[in-house]
């Protein structure tokens, strides 16, 4: 399969040039070893290899030698391996020494070091409409955190093309595959999470059956701020409700393995008492997977357009997170006790931020930007500074800025 670059090419590069060792976590499928493949000199794949395992046990210098940078795949399969990693990159004292990559998150091990002056954590996500090769990447995010107006001409994505994207997911494996295929393969996904992953992470046993109610109630609520006790009412079979601590469980599991990923309420100061909220909005690393736990299908997202919009916002947090990770940003969402609500800030370490309304038809353009302006209204600029951009995201169509100071992005432009 053709390699396409990743805007996590050029992170790693600049990673390894400045630290020992880098970790790039990811959710699996999403490209972390093919990534890590392009620069590693030599790599020892544990997750496969068993003679690598045994050998740890015995002599973890075996395992660890080799030309560098070296790579370490599913570097969790051996846990202690971290520290030895990290005493050689101190008796080394040089960069780029080891790639290590994981697609789960250890139990937390006291006598785990911290990588702390030693490892680099990268993240990796599936791929974006831009790596996919699905956006002229004309748009730059990097530039309208900088103020610089959006221009770029017609970029067609109709409807049915939307939810064919979303359907197939951001899986470098997918691209060469039919949608109706593609669509299986993440099912096929899902399942061996809620069947092997699930169950060797906890290290007991988890009902699948439940595990997959709690998935679709997930994937219903997708893009939302849903309660704990929603998720664990709507996932109750005939002995009723899930318990708290269940669902606790299970969040923090699929946490762990990076198939969910929180997106944080932003608390920027306020011109007026109105009462923020808190709570964060759930989101899937990628949206085939909350159609994938709903079983649907492009046929049904196009006749279900409440539903395709919530998940067209999760696709778009998806490439806004990755688009501002190498500008050190993060994307947050903003809701008031008032009902006033913003689908996603983008804020940069450095304190610059932007505010953006997803909208799935042209036609909400109006609302989407009066919302924007209003939300404005109750920012403390004197405390927050001024917002680099406030846009509206569509799926396809012009880029361009209003008069009154919104712009319009279309997804299938925009690029880091």
């Amino acid at each position: 399969m053709l390699y396409r670059d990743r805007i996590a090419d050029v992170e790693l590069i600049e990673r390894l040039a400045a630290t020992g060792a880098v970790l790039i976590e990811g959710p699996k499928a999403c490209g972390k070893t093919e990534t890590a493949l392009r620069l590693a000199k030599s790599s020892v794949m544990l997750d496969v290899d068993t003679e690598a395992k045994r050998a740890l046990s015995v002599d973890p210098l075996l395992v660890l030698e080799g030309a560098v940078p070296r790579l370490i795949d599913e570097w969790q399969e051996s846990p202690s391996i971290w520290n030895d990693v990290r005493r050689l990159v101190d008796q080394r004292r040089t960069f780029g020494q080891f790639i290590l990559t994981g697609s789960s998150v250890p139990n937390d091990d006291t006598k785990r070091h911290s990588g702390a002056g030693r490892f680099s954590i990268l993240t990796m996500r599936p791929m974006t409409l831009l790596e996919m090769g699905f956006s002229t990447g004309q748009v730059s995010l990097t530039n309208l955190m900088e103020g610089e107006a959006p221009k770029s001409g017609e970029v067609a994505l109709s409807l049915q093309d939307l939810t064919d994207l979303i359907v197939r997911g951001g899986w470098p494996r997918n691209l060469e595959l039919s949608s109706r295929v593609a669509a299986r393969s993440v099912r096929d996904y899902l399942d061996n999470i809620c069947n092997v992953d699930v169950q060797r992470l906890a290290g007991a046993y988890r009902d699948p059956q439940r595990l997959k109610r709690f998935l679709r109630s997930f994937a219903r609520n997708v893009a939302t701020e849903v309660a704990i006790g929603v998720l664990g009412y709507e996932a109750g079979g005939e002995s009723g409700p899930l318990a708290h601590n269940t669902v606790v469980s299970y969040l923090d599991a699929l946490e762990r393995l990076m198939v969910i990923e929180n997106q944080p309420a932003w608390s920027p100061h306020l011109r007026s008492r109105t009462m923020l909220r808190n709570s964060p909005k759930r989101h899937f690393v990628d949206p085939s997977l909350a159609v994938a736990a709903l079983g649907a299908t492009s046929e049904r997202l196009v006749r279900d357009l409440e539903l395709l919009e919530l998940l067209f916002e999760s696709l778009v947090v998806r490439d806004l997170r990755v688009f501002s990770q190498p500008l050190d940003g993060e994307v947050f969402h903003y809701r008031d006790k008032g009902g006033q609500e913003v689908d996603a800030v983008v804020q940069l370490r450095d304190g610059r931020w932007a505010a953006f309304e997803v909208k799935l038809g042209a036609g909400r353009i109006d609302e989407g930007a009066a919302s924007l302006l209003r939300f404005v209204g109750k920012i403390d600029r004197d405390q927050t500074g001024e917002p680099s951009m406030l846009g509206v995201i569509t799926p396809g169509g012009y880029s361009y800025m209003r008069p009154d100071g919104v712009a319009v992005i279309a997804l299938a432009a925009l690029g880091p």
